[in-house]
């Protein structure tokens, strides 16, 4: 099984890492898709970061049992911060017969060579990569193991959310319903 893992705090997830998730089953060589909620990035501040539960929960209300997808909190308990390498190696050694695909923006790719044991992810594991704006591939990283995916450019973001639900704006439409639903319910981002 070749599965893809797309990482992310997912604070909170969106129509636009659906949309993504859903080209890259359905137009890409993986079977299957894992959305991994990262409890901390590296590169990123806890703040308004919700509990870790509360966006495994966003997520798996997104996802509403698509087989296709999958939540996970493998991360939830490895080592703080989380980092890829780490994450990579414990599931590589955790299912033998999977073949795991790392997903990423091409604003992520930006900045791949200052992750953690990078030069092992590379040699290691292949990375699908997805159009960013203002991020031409031509001017990324160029790797036998990259694969740059011609995915519909999503101009959306988590970031965008939180601050048009704190100023009281109606944004269902970006969020998948059962989502915003808990969202609402929570009085998450307020």
């Amino acid at each position: 099984m070749k599965v893809g893992l797309y990482f992310g705090t997912y604070n909170p997830i969106h129509i636009g890492h659906l949309a993504i998730a859903n080209y890259l089953v359905e137009f890409s060589e993986i079977d299957q898709l894992w959305f991994v909620v990262s409890p901390q990035s590296p590169f990123k501040t806890k703040k308004k970061l919700l509990d870790n539960y509360q966006r495994l929960e966003l997520v798996n209300r997104a996802i509403d049992h698509d087989f296709r997808f999958q939540a996970s909190n493998i991360e939830f308990n490895l080592p703080r911060p989380s980092y890829t390498i780490d994450t990579l190696v414990y599931l590589k050694d955790k299912f033998p017969s999977y073949e795991f695909y790392l997903i990423m923006g091409a604003d992520n790719l930006v900045y791949i060579e200052k992750w953690k044991n990078v030069e092992v992810i590379l040699s290691d594991f292949k990375i699908l990569v997805y159009p960013r704006p203002g991020f031409e591939k031509e001017n990324l990283l160029n790797h036998p193991n990259i694969q740059f995916i011609n995915a519909p450019v999503m101009e959306i973001s988590s970031s965008f959310i939180r601050k048009a639900i704190a100023d009281g704006k109606d944004i269902r439409h970006f969020i998948p319903p059962k989502t915003w639903q808990y969202i609402e319910e929570m009085g998450f981002y307020k």
